[in-house]
């Protein structure tokens, strides 16, 4: 029984050095690649967008089927190897550029700073204590015409006066909101 077993292992090394034979062989992997170097470039080129990436695909897939060469049976089917080699590792290389991408962290929306804050309460501040100093009608009108957004004849029917009087109360605020805010700037 223990005379068999090495003759097993035998059998098995002969298999694998067969199929070694069988596939191509370094020399002829290497001519394909030299031969066409520059259309397996161009390959990865159109599936990726940066030289460096293309370049770096092709070499590795050379590895890759250069340490795989014992399953290219046919050495006519070396350059295809190659060829679809390239094409799945552009893909993963898009694949994980896409992770990458999704991994991101979100950008910060575009806040105003703390002082812009304080500079825009102030004027807030400032504006509503002007508006408080307008006579009752004239601070109605304008509330509902610019804080409100309705207009002229929603503002009067809301009121309950004519729209004549909304223009007027409107056009009398506004003056005198301007003429208060400038005396304060």
């Amino acid at each position: 029984m223990p005379a068999a077993r090495p003759a097993r292992l035998r059998s098995q090394r002969d298999r694998a050095e067969e199929s070694v034979a069988a596939g191509t062989t370094v020399d002829h992997l290497t001519e394909t690649y030299r031969a066409h170097y520059r259309s397996l470039l161009g390959l990865a080129a159109l599936l990726l967008d940066d030289t460096a990436s293309c370049e770096d695909v092709v070499q590795e897939a050379f590895i890759r089927v250069h340490s795989a060469r014992n399953r290219v049976r046919d050495p006519e089917k070396t350059l295809a190897y190659l060829r679809q080699t390239v094409v799945n590792l552009s893909r993963s290389a898009l694949r994980r550029r896409i992770l990458g991408l999704k991994l991101l962290p979100k950008p910060m929306p575009d806040m105003a700073s703390a002082e812009e804050g304080a500079y825009d309460q102030l004027e807030r501040d400032a504006l509503i204590k002007a508006m408080r100093g307008l006579q009752r009608r004239q601070r109605e009108v304008l509330v509902l015409r610019y804080f409100a957004d309705m207009t002229e004849a929603q503002a009067a029917e809301a009121l309950g006066i004519s729209l004549g009087s909304v223009k007027a109360y409107g056009s009398r605020g506004i003056a005198a909101l301007r003429a208060v805010m400038e005396a304060q700037a």
